[in-house]
């Protein structure tokens, strides 16, 4: 199951606001076909509940379990903002957006976990010089 192809991975040298960064994930969601455009409000309200800055730069936006009818395929989005995104008074640089049928973002979530555990793995994705070297080290999270 290929979640990710090299069209929905980004870099920008500058920052952006959590908004505008959840809303640029809903929109590379919505061109590969996973999401409905109302897919961002869903991210909106879990981010109200609960932040999905986990640590290590990484924000892992997603849609609340009410959700499920804006989901149309599993896929992900990267954005690497160089310039960083204020998560909550946090620094997000990577920020994952997750599209899950059924169950299937738990699996997704797990492979990007294991992902940005280690330092050294974050520090070759922060390194990268395009968006298709950055899609090149993220292609285990296609594999299942």
């Amino acid at each position: 199951m290929s979640v990710l192809t090299a069209e929905q991975v980004r870099i920008h040298p500058g920052g952006a606001s959590r908004d505008d960064a959840l809303q640029e994930a809903t929109d590379i969601l919505v061109a590969a076909g996973a999401v409905t455009p109302a897919y961002v409000d869903a991210m909106r309200q879990r981010e109200e509940t609960v932040s999905t800055y986990m640590g290590n730069g990484l924000a892992i936006p997603h849609g609340t379990n009410e959700a499920k009818d804006a989901i149309l395929a599993s896929a992900l989005s990267v954005v690497r903002y160089d310039g960083g995104v204020d998560w909550d008074g946090e620094q997000a640089r990577f920020v994952i957006g997750i599209a899950g049928v059924g169950d299937e973002h738990l699996d997704i979530l797990s492979r990007i976990a294991i992902l940005f555990s280690e330092e050294d793995d974050v520090a070759r994705l922060a390194a990268a010089a395009t968006p298709d070297e950055l899609f090149a080290l993220l292609s285990e999270v296609n594999e299942g």
